[in-house]
């Protein structure tokens, strides 16, 4: 199956029948009744869509992932409300122009809110617009919103890292560049881990993790508010549970950060990709957050493979360290 899926030899044509078998599977788990264009991971899948969806103005949500506004540093960006939410009467003043194109993604990678891509998908098709879903955080957990195009990630639900793909409706959303992916996407396919992102797809069940292995983060919530922390799922408009940020009184978020690692915990300050710089995450501070808790907020995610113990590990270590630092 390492053979190049457009060579015309007979080890080509094996892996092009391998590719396009994955291709169905990855739309049958998903629920996606379209075309799908596989790709090297999300920040590429966002690249086609925001360099070359067939619309007008570009507009995005002021707390999407870096990727979806490196795609597009001259879109528009859409607030949101203090709870995460993007402004909808905002949304529908922006969008009234020539087949806008709106980028919003179903969850924020930092808080763990979902936004409302139902009533999103309703003002932008209303206005013969194009709607970009970047369902990294949400395929594979959740069902995918109504859009035109949908982003997702293998990694983010188990599968391999390095591979991902862009859904489309049809084509037609976007311009064709030349190249593999039947004209759509230049770079051959990484074909082994395209079938490992299709195998991750089948493999996941409902709910994604075990709600019991996350109980122990209920009486977490409860001490991080008696002890003046910031529960930050208490804040947002639609919290969704594989993804939770907190500030701890008194301590800094890259204090923490180094703490819990010494202890064998790992977790982020602001999105991943970003983590490593010193500035202020701009969804905290487009959510209206004051410096002073943005700095001490971090963000802990669950995967498929996390274990109530190493749940409960957390919550231990991170009780403690807010108990002494009080």
């Amino acid at each position: 199956m390492w053979a190049n899926p457009s060579s015309p030899h007979a080890e080509g044509r094996k892996a092009k029948a391998a590719l396009e078998d994955a291709r169905s599977r990855v739309k049958a788990a998903l629920g996606w009744d379209g075309e799908v264009i596989f790709t090297s991971g999300a920040s590429e899948a966002a690249d086609i869509a925001l360099r070359r969806a067939s619309g007008g103005a570009r507009l995005v949500s002021s707390v999407e992932h870096d990727a979806v506004l490196q795609a597009a540093p001259e879109a528009e960006r859409v607030p949101v409300t203090s709870d995460g939410a993007v402004d909808l009467e905002i949304l529908a003043e922006a969008i009234q122009r020539e087949r806008p194109v709106v980028a919003v993604q179903q969850v924020n990678s930092e808080t763990g809110n979902r936004q409302a891509l139902e009533e999103v998908a309703r003002l932008v098709m209303g206005a013969d617009g194009l709607l970009i879903a970047d369902c990294a955080q949400g395929a594979g957990k959740f069902t995918l919103p109504p859009c035109d195009m949908a982003i997702i990630s293998a990694h983010k639900f188990g599968g391999p890292v390095g591979v991902g793909a862009l859904l489309l409706k049809d084509f037609s959303v976007i311009t064709p560049s030349g190249g593999h992916e039947r004209g759509y996407r230049r770079g051959t396919e990484n074909l082994p881990a395209i079938m490992g992102m299709a195998a991750a797809l089948e493999a996941g069940g409902t709910p994604y993790i075990d709600p019991r292995i996350l109980e122990p983060l209920d009486a977490l919530a409860e001490d991080c508010r008696k002890l003046g922390g910031i529960w930050l799922a208490d804040r947002l408009a639609d919290p969704t549970p594989y993804v939770r940020a907190l500030a701890m009184p008194g301590m800094s978020g890259s204090a923490q950060l180094m703490r819990l690692d010494m202890a064998g915990i790992a977790v982020s300050q602001g999105s991943a990709c970003s983590s490593g710089t010193l500035k202020k995450s701009h969804v905290l501070e487009a959510m209206g957050l004051d410096d002073d808790t943005a700095s001490r907020m971090i963000r802990v995610s669950f995967g498929w493979n996390t274990a109530r113990g190493e749940v409960e590990r957390f919550c231990e270590v991170w009780s403690e360290m807010a108990r002494g630092s009080a």
